[in-house]
């Protein structure tokens, strides 16, 4: 007689046991790529070696989605880049940021080191990272934690959550690469403002009326 053994789903023996998951590497990502494995522009990112879509639906919708509210608001960062050109850096919209070795995310907004021309012939790497801004509604917990601690760990300066949920904007600040996290983070809520860096030193100030609906 056969003694009965609970049964689980492979997305539960996976998540017990996540050394059996191949993981690719950043160079495997542009290989599939290039071959057309992967079709380029599609909503898909590299995170810890998997290859998993875009999160960008409103809460509680079909998660295929893009939810109407994070679709403005990533226009209206996109839109600020005259206000940061002047000052050294200018912002990228939903585009690659190479972190070897198994990670390439597609942050909503970049603030970025340069001009655009400067990145002709690669993604720009987390040396050329000002700050990252996601804008979080069905994806808060991934925003929140593994790209938080993705961020810190590359060091890149400042993240920012535009978390939608609460209506508040996080900002974290001062990257501990030891631990994954950031040991200055602070809110800012409508009559406040975001200070976003540039290469001149001078901040871009937005008030949270402007990113909000």
């Amino acid at each position: 007689m056969l003694v009965e053994h609970p049964m689980t789903t492979v997305a539960q023996e996976l998540a017990a046991h996540p050394e059996l998951v191949y993981r690719h590497t950043v160079e495997e990502y542009h290989e599939m790529i290039a071959n057309g494995s992967i079709v380029e522009g599609e909503p898909f990112e590299l995170l810890d070696g998997q290859i998993v879509r875009k999160v960008r639906s409103a809460n509680g919708e079909d998660m295929m989605t893009v939810g109407v509210e994070h679709a403005l608001i990533v226009s209206r960062l996109a839109r600020m880049t005259t206000a940061f050109e002047p000052l050294g850096c200018h912002i990228r919209s939903q585009q690659p940021v190479t972190m070897p070795p198994r990670d390439e995310p597609e942050p909503d907004a970049t603030v970025i080191r340069g001009t655009l021309e400067d990145y002709t012939t690669r993604h720009p790497y987390p040396s050329d990272v000002l700050c990252i801004i996601e804008v979080a509604d069905s994806s808060l917990p991934r925003d929140r934690g593994y790209k938080l601690q993705l961020y810190a760990n590359a060091g890149i300066p400042m993240y920012v959550i535009v978390n939608l949920l609460d209506r508040v904007i996080e900002v974290h600040e001062n990257p501990d690469a030891g631990t994954g996290s950031y040991a200055v983070v602070r809110q800012q809520t409508r009559g406040g403002s975001l200070s976003l860096p540039t290469l001149a030193g001078e901040p871009v100030v937005v008030p949270v009326e402007r990113i909000f609906l």
